[in-house]
């Protein structure tokens, strides 16, 4: 068995394509058509991923995400939505969610993302790897995925985590920004690699002393980026 995903869906005909084709590739796979239900199952079985529908009745996907953000133990997101708009893309990512697909979605997609996002999860609370790393003033929690800075929290988004937590377990090394995109956000990902860029300035707004002369997060010319652990 793959891992325990629970799909979040109030339609049951695309319900049981999610289900149908996650159950085929081996997942153990529940399905409930309610915010509130969800809530209640997560709290009860810890699945290793939630599928979301945005548009839910009631307690939509929005305040679900919110909910199970709040939790101490993370808890991998993909959101569903109905419309191909960048702003229900921002605001379900910007929500906690690590990942979305547009419906309509073919099968081949959907597990290329599902597996993407449960691949970072895992190597990011991996058993052997340590769980917490300190650099300076910086401390990042990669089991409750926090980071600290001068002992106060960062707020960060999961993909400016993801990234971050992926540079700094890797101290020195130059990753291309093809390489960030795949393995961040995902092979399938049809994005350009202004995302990396953009994601790298809003981590160094947030870690850097000066964000100007980044001294952590550092460019390597022509290639992409690496975490300096101590300069």
């Amino acid at each position: 068995m793959l891992g325990h995903i629970l799909i979040v869906e109030d339609e049951e005909a695309i319900a049981a394509f999610v289900q149908t084709t996650l159950e085929r590739d081996g997942f153990k796979v529940t399905w409930v058509g309610d915010g509130v239900r969800a809530l209640t199952l997560i709290g009860s079985s810890e699945p290793d991923l939630v599928i979301l529908d945005l548009a839910l009745p009631g307690l939509d996907g929005l305040q679900v995400c919110q909910t199970i953000r709040r939790r101490d133990h993370y808890l991998p997101i993909i959101m569903l939505t109905a419309r191909d708009e960048d702003v229900d893309k921002i605001v379900g990512l910007e929500a906690g969610a690590d990942d979305y697909v547009t419906k309509p979605f073919n099968a081949r997609e959907l597990l290329a993302r599902v597996r993407a996002v449960l691949r970072l999860a895992r190597h990011s609370a991996g058993p052997r790897r340590e769980n917490r790393l300190c650099f300076g003033t910086l401390e990042i929690n990669f089991t409750g995925r926090q980071v600290l800075k001068t002992g106060q929290p960062v707020d960060l988004t999961p993909k400016e985590f993801d990234l971050l937590a992926l540079l700094a377990r890797n101290p020195g090394r130059v990753f291309g920004r093809d390489t960030l995109l795949a393995q961040v956000w995902g092979y399938d990902f049809d994005g350009d690699s202004r995302t990396v860029d953009v994601h790298i300035q809003r981590l160094r707004r947030k870690l850097e002393d000066d964000p100007h002369d980044p001294q952590v997060l550092l460019t390597v010319h022509s290639i992409g980026y690496k975490f300096v652990a101590d300069r």
